[in-house]
């Protein structure tokens, strides 16, 4: 399926050809048919020959509706320009022209149209202005087919043209982001909210869960053409009808989108191709309008690298939108200024996420350059906001060299200052930890990150050995390090209750004890009782005793401990 949108001046018979095509009239409007003219757009479609189905989007051609026709022509594939060979060149001609090329557009035909109303003469010498106008533009080697949606003629050399130019115009690609920019939004009977537009950039499914204009809904059910479907592809017209949200809560200009894969933003760098046609340098002065997708939305302009942008020439801005957009770089716009009522230019999204001010940004669509200027940032952070797909550097992000090179770098300090007993690898945050493992002289043993020549303090701490020789009855810490005696404890190598400290192995001699006290005394023994059993003292009996309570292997009962669900078989 390709999209084909129409485009020329105002009565030069956009609307009578696509009628003529496809046996649709696209003026959907009473007061259109009545006046004959086309004031909003208009949608249609045909089969050709070859079996390829056609979309047409007719858009209006006077002046005062040319917000409708920017809302048409920003996701189409091609177009048919229209020239009336009674007419001519118009003014909106050039505008359109000019649109077209600002919002990317490579594809499209020539319809001379009316010309069953001029002798030969007049045709070609139309024809031959045309051929002018076009140069340097994208239609300049395009086919121009001269037509008459009254009489036929030239209909089957134009249907003809048209399946070249669908054959030639690369198809809708899929690469499983699909965006929906909404042209039409209203309320259908029995369904509910109904949204259309040009699907692009990836499938939909019923009942996907989406978000239209920031808001959660569901597709209900998908149509195009009249007909249903349960999955739709890019590159194709769809109606979706969509359950969660009103009719009225959405508006032309909206996206439909799957909210995990876009990172919506009311801020964008890019660049500005100005016309030629323009008598004034471009500047942050003026009150513009961006036309982007299928919307009009009014932004602050910021040019970067310079105070203005003469005619004709190229440059690069940064947008600031008052509502937030799914972007993504590549996406292009249109931009208008209201004042003078005249489009100014158009470009290319760059970067829809900045980080740089405004006076040190230089964009591109380098993604390297993103990476480098977020520093860290997550893969799926990178995809959503450039569209593009890169394999990890470092856990899940991609990383940039220099980044990840201040962070290794600081890593390393922190270890070096933490001396022998190490850093505590839970004083590192996420980046910290991920570039830690990339460090081939830190070793890292029992949650401490150390030099990897640096000899661990606490194996075969004194302290430790003092302790095992002391059983029941062990030394006091005397003048151990306390930073040294935090770390033997956190790691298990010493027990601390009350103050005191035990080895592992006397808490495990106090519990056979308890546990033959308890085999031969089964009401319970007391705290002089397991003294006397350990040959201790009370200072000792009662921390330890509280230890075994902590672990489950007794349980105090007034002045007796009883067995607990850990007690030992003795």
């Amino acid at each position: 399926m390709r999209v084909v949108a129409t485009a020329g001046h105002v009565d030069h018979g956009k609307s009578s050809l696509v009628q003529a095509l496809t046996g649709t009239n696209p003026d959907r409007w009473d007061e259109e048919q009545r006046r004959g003219l086309t004031i909003d757009l208009g949608f249609a479609h045909a089969t050709l020959p070859s079996g390829e189905g056609v979309s047409f989007i007719d858009v209006p051609g006077h002046v005062r509706f040319l917000r409708n026709m920017l809302a048409g022509v920003g996701g189409v594939d091609a177009c048919i320009f229209v020239v009336a060979a009674t007419e001519g060149w118009k003014p909106q001609s050039e505008e359109h022209l000019r649109i077209l090329q600002l919002v990317g557009l490579r594809h499209g035909i020539v319809a001379l149209t009316k010309v069953d109303a001029v002798d030969d003469d007049w045709r070609e010498l139309q024809e031959m202005e045309v051929r002018d106008r076009l140069v340097g533009t994208f239609l300049e080697d395009a086919a121009i087919v001269g037509v008459s949606a009254v009489s036929g003629a030239g209909m089957d050399a134009l249907r003809a043209a048209l399946a070249m130019l669908v054959e030639s115009t690369p198809s809708s690609l899929d690469r499983s982001r699909p965006r929906l920019w909404v042209d039409r939004v209203f309320a259908a009977k029995g369904s509910g909210t109904v949204v259309t537009g040009t699907l692009t950039g990836g499938a939909v499914h019923t009942d996907d869960q989406l978000h239209a204009g920031g808001r959660p809904v569901r597709v209900r059910s998908i149509q195009s053409h009249g007909e249903r479907h349960d999955t739709i592809g890019p590159g194709n017209r769809v109606a979706l009808n969509l359950v969660g949200v009103d009719h009225t809560d959405l508006q032309r200009g909206d996206a439909v989108v799957l909210p995990a894969q876009w990172r919506p933003t009311h801020r964008f760098d890019a660049t500005l191709n100005v016309l030629p046609s323009l008598t004034h340098d471009v500047s942050r002065r003026g009150a513009f309008f961006a036309y982007i997708g299928a919307g009009e939305f009014p932004v602050r302009l910021r040019v970067l690298g310079s105070e203005k942008i003469p005619p004709g020439g190229h440059g690069l801005v940064r947008l600031h939108l008052a509502t937030d957009l799914p972007l993504v770089a590549g996406d292009r716009f249109v931009l208008r200024e209201s004042g003078r009522d005249e489009t100014v230019g158009g470009g290319e999204v760059l970067d829809v996420a900045p980080v740089l001010p405004a006076s040190k940004a230089r964009p591109d669509r380098d993604i390297d350059r993103v990476i480098a200027e977020h520093g860290w940032i997550h893969v799926d952070e990178l995809e959503a906001l450039t569209g593009e797909q890169r394999s990890t550097t470092l856990g899940t992000w991609v990383v940039a060299p220099a980044a990840l090179e201040a962070v290794r770098n600081d890593v390393k300090a922190r270890v070096l200052a933490a001396g022998e007993l190490g850093l505590d690898v839970a004083s590192l945050d996420d980046r910290g930890r991920a570039a830690l493992g990339t460090l081939d002289d830190v070793t890292v043993d029992a949650g401490r990150a150390r030099q990897a020549e640096a000899r661990d303090p606490l194996a075969d701490h004194p302290f430790v050995a003092a302790l095992l020789a002391g059983g029941a009855a062990p030394p006091e810490p005397g003048s151990i390090d306390k930073m040294q005696l935090r770390e033997l404890v956190r790691r298990k190598l010493v027990v601390e209750r009350e103050g005191l400290y035990f080895h592992p192995d006397a808490i495990e001699l106090a519990a056979r004890t308890a546990a033959t006290l308890l085999h031969d005394h089964p009401g319970g023994f007391t705290v002089s009782q397991f003294r006397e059993a350990l040959s201790i003292t009370r200072k000792h009996a009662v921390p330890l005793a509280a230890e075994l309570d902590s672990r489950g292997i007794t349980r105090r009962r007034d002045d007796v401990r009883i067995g607990g669900p850990r007690l030992p078989d003795v």
